[in-house]
């Protein structure tokens, strides 16, 4: 499957959230793992996307270690998940829209890219941006 497809998934999994962020968790071209926002339901802050997802992949590998995986993530991913992704060891990070780009339309974000996180970390992460931009885009209109 290609970076598109694999969103498409992280658009629909974004489609049963409290707030409208998806993620998935590809490893060697198969989804391990999907996830999306309930910070809500589930009284807690920490419950994003990424987060969910990250969770539920450790929890069926049965390892804290996610090196190798790919995350793909409707939004740009926060501090927190970022964060997150770094002490997992996910490999790469592929997300729609930036966080930037969704400031206009919420401002419930912290404004620092992942990659100034990265950059600070003591993982690399490949980070590709923008993949099926627009139709990320919609969901946070």
């Amino acid at each position: 499957m290609t970076h598109e497809e694999f969103m498409r998934l992280a658009i629909e999994e974004a489609k049963k959230g409290d707030y409208p962020y998806g993620a998935v968790i590809v490893k060697n071209g198969e989804v391990i793992a999907k996830g999306h926002n309930t910070t809500i339901r589930s009284n807690d802050p920490t419950a994003h996307a990424e987060i969910n997802a990250i969770r539920d992949a450790t929890a069926k590998i049965k390892k804290s270690s996610l090196e190798g995986c790919t995350l793909y993530a409707t939004c740009e991913p926060c501090s927190m998940c970022v964060s997150a992704c770094i002490w997992a060891g996910i490999s790469t990070i592929v997300f729609g829209v930036s966080i930037k780009d969704i400031l206009d339309v919420t401002e419930k974000q912290v404004n620092v890219s992942c990659e100034d996180i990265i950059s600070k970390g003591f993982v690399e992460i490949k980070v590709v941006k923008g993949v099926l931009r627009e139709e990320c885009m919609k969901l946070y209109k």
